[in-house]
């Protein structure tokens, strides 16, 4: 079983509980770090999970408010990019990027793949990815 690390917009976004419906529960095990009381404990746990499990996700949607998620991507894109996955979504629940924005993302994109990291283009990529993913073999089972 590998393990991911849900990371990326909260702000009541979806997109963690839509892609947990998409994964093979008997070979993937999603940890999703948002809780109601955001504590000390809360964040050792989950910086745990950053470190540990098998893959860390960071989904960026037009719901977000923060930039943190961007700086944890490109950390992690730096220190274990193998291990990293970026998607965005563009459009959420009536929400859009500005086409700044857009272009920004873009440009990370880029980088990140650059650094090795692994960028998809929606939930449904994500989800494939994870469910087809061989740790023997460390490369996805092709299908």
């Amino acid at each position: 079983m590998i393990s991911v690390f849900l990371g990326g917009t909260c702000n009541n976004s979806t997109w963690r509980d839509e892609l947990l419906t998409m994964l093979d529960r008997e070979k993937v095990s999603a940890f999703n770090p948002v809780v109601e009381d955001w504590n000390e404990q809360a964040q050792a746990n989950e910086d745990w999970h950053k470190t540990n499990d098998d893959f860390c996700l960071y989904v960026l949607t037009p719901e977000m408010t923060g930039v943190y998620s961007i700086f944890e991507v490109a950390d992690d894109s730096n220190k274990r990019p193998e291990k990293t996955i970026f998607c965005v979504l563009l459009e959420r629940n009536g929400k859009t990027f500005s086409v700044d924005m857009q272009k920004s993302f873009l440009k990370i994109k880029k980088d990140l793949i650059k650094n090795g990291a692994r960028v998809c283009e929606s939930l449904e990529e994500i989800a494939k990815f994870l469910n087809n993913y061989d740790l023997q073999q460390t490369k996805p089972l092709i299908r």
